[in-house]
């Protein structure tokens, strides 16, 4: 029989977690909850999850908040982490990759989208389709290799490329892009969009040349299809 591969879900809110974990499950994951920061760092020592999952808004009452428990987290372990917060501000998330964290989900989001990322980390993380011949984030020094060679990427940029890379073949459109690439206070038309992928192929070319990863879906928007 297949391993299941086992996640631990780190959320103080009851309702909320059992909707998590019931998705989680019935997409074929060992799930194990706890409501309380202060017990994870011992069930991560003892359980050995493949993921974490850790709502960034623990109460201070219930040990250490997300950010905090990332951190401690990364002092003995590599596990992939992806943080789950209501913060949507780019230095929250960029607070949170600084902890340690590899992924991050806002709220609200479909717990269809919860369990693609999930995946797409597991992914990652396992190795499917790692090395020589993949596109990979390095959360750490905030860049993506291809091989040995680093894309030298805007700010922007970088953020766009990892949101089409996090869930192979998925059609993002243009404002979901937005949403994930730029500045909440920011009022960004959807074209602009258009100019950084253009940008970002030129990019990827200088690496890969000839390669057509991000891709035009017309009429919908981008997605990343790996190279083959």
């Amino acid at each position: 029989m297949e391993r299941k591969a086992q996640i631990l879900l780190v959320e103080d809110e009851a309702m909320i977690a059992q909707v998590q974990q019931a998705y989680l499950q019935n997409a074929g994951y060992l799930v194990h909850w706890h409501d309380k920061g202060d017990v994870v760092l011992e069930a991560v020592k003892l359980q050995k999850p493949d993921i974490v999952l850790i709502d960034v808004m623990l109460p201070d009452h219930l040990g250490r908040d997300g950010v905090a428990l990332c951190r401690a987290i990364r002092e003995f372990s590599d596990v992939p982490v992806m943080m789950i917060t209501a913060k949507v501000d780019e230095l929250d998330r960029l607070s949170g990759f600084e902890s340690g964290a590899d992924d991050y989900l806002c709220k609200p989001f479909s717990p269809y989208e919860m369990v693609a990322r999930v995946k797409a980390l597991l992914r990652r993380s396992m190795g499917a389709g790692a090395g020589e011949g993949a596109f990979v984030y390095d959360p750490t020094a905030q860049v993506i290799r291809f091989g040995e060679a680093k894309l030298d990427l805007t700010p922007t940029e970088l953020r766009l490329f990892n949101t089409l890379l996090a869930q192979p073949e998925r059609i993002f459109s243009r404002d979901q892009l937005i949403a994930q690439a730029y500045s909440e206070n920011l009022d960004v038309f959807d074209r602009a969009v258009d100019s950084h992928i253009k940008n970002l192929r030129k990019k990827i070319d200088a690496v890969l040349p000839g390669a057509d990863v991000v891709q035009s879906v017309y009429g919908l928007g981008y997605r990343y299809s790996p190279p083959v």
